[in-house]
């Protein structure tokens, strides 16, 4: 038996212990993160406003000190989908709602997507992750103009672009398209029940995405009225743009990474990918709190029921299952984002040079097979 084989045993075997040790709840810490996360995001979204009169540098001090907060608000809101922040589900729900106007993503639907990634990690043959990895074969399809489009498009440097499409233009494009297709449906004398689109599944999906914009657009509506469009865009767009970006690349290379763990869905199995298939992301201190730990990201795989304010404690009480949990550091981060093809035939990722350099090798071989 191979070590990841005697990892998986190991962790399958203590994961019951493991769950009922630190899955417990608490109102008073999951009220506290909420404060500490709402009202900092409040201030400084003020502060910013203000601050463009004083002083461009203070303005963009604030900015990326805001984006700290609404990385965390992001997080929070992960948790709230998964009803591990608050011991109640209608707690959960009534602030991940909250966090889902702050961040301009319906946590309701957002959530629904993102349990459909956990209950396929490491299958990518299901999901390609959020960059959308292409396989080696679709990969190979592609014309050179196509595969540097493919590996430009992600880039760190396009992150902020994608935060802004991810938490700002998306969410209310979508909606709008819907609903002013279900609008047409109706007039045209069908039943709302029989509208079929593919930026909702559920009505309770269309309500809440329809919650969201709506009380997102009158905020927004109100604070740029009050301080200025411009004023508003240059604070708070753009940093919650930059927290979009911080979001993406962080869940990214938690998954995304050399060697990692890449099944097809035969022979798939969950315990290895929470230990090879997820990266133990070691951040600065100030950066875990700032990410609420998801850094640890291998225990919340194991279980999402663990509260992110026990997921450092798990790692610390059972670190022995975990010793060759992949680990990451800020450094890392690039050098993990070119991993951005899916290698079937090995159950892995690989880089675009990597790809080049199997292709090159392969005429070689066939010669000297011959």
């Amino acid at each position: 038996m191979d070590q990841i084989q005697q990892d998986t045993q190991a962790l399958r075997n203590k994961k019951n212990e493991l769950i009922n040790r630190f899955a417990d709840k608490s109102y008073w810490k999951a009220t506290s993160q909420t404060l500490t996360t709402l009202l900092p995001v409040i201030a400084l979204t003020y502060a910013g406003m203000q601050a463009l009169s004083v002083s461009y540098l203070l303005t963009a001090s604030i900015v990326v000190l805001l984006m700290l907060f609404l990385l965390r608000a992001f997080v929070m809101l992960h948790d709230c989908g998964h009803n591990c922040l608050y011991p109640s589900a209608r707690a959960n729900s009534i602030v991940g709602f909250i966090f889902g106007v702050v961040c301009g993503v319906p946590q309701y639907v957002w959530s629904r997507h993102h349990d459909y990634h956990h209950s396929t990690n490491g299958d990518w043959e299901k999901y390609r992750g959020p960059l959308t990895v292409l396989s080696t074969d679709e990969y190979a399809q592609l014309n050179d103009k196509q595969k540097r489009r493919y590996a430009s498009q992600r880039k760190l440097y396009m992150g902020p672009l994608a935060g802004f499409l991810y938490f700002v233009f998306n969410p209310r494009f979508t909606w709008l398209k819907g609903t002013v297709g279900l609008i047409a449906h109706v007039l045209k004398g069908q039943k709302p029940s029989t509208y079929i689109t593919r930026y909702w599944a559920t009505r309770k999906e269309f309500w809440h995405m329809t919650g969201n914009n709506l009380a997102l657009a009158l905020i927004w509506t109100v604070v740029a009225a009050t301080f200025g469009v411009v004023e508003f865009a240059v604070v708070f767009v753009v940093a919650l743009s930059l927290a979009g970006a911080s979001g993406i690349i962080l869940f990214t290379v938690q998954h995304n990474f050399e060697n990692s763990y890449a099944s097809p869905t035969e022979g798939w199995n969950y315990f290895t990918a929470a230990l090879a298939g997820t990266s133990y992301l070691k951040l600065p201190r100030i950066l875990h709190w700032f990410t609420a730990d998801i850094g640890y990201h291998h225990i919340h795989h194991l279980s999402a029921r663990i509260p992110n304010y026990n997921l450092r404690a798990c790692h610390e009480a059972y670190r022995d299952l975990f010793e060759n949990v992949t680990r990451l550091t800020l450094k890392d981060i690039p050098h993990s984002m070119r991993y951005i093809i899916w290698d079937e035939e090995n159950a892995t990722l690989m880089t675009p040079e990597q790809f080049q350099a199997r292709q090159a090798e392969q005429p070689v071989a066939t010669a000297q097979a011959a």
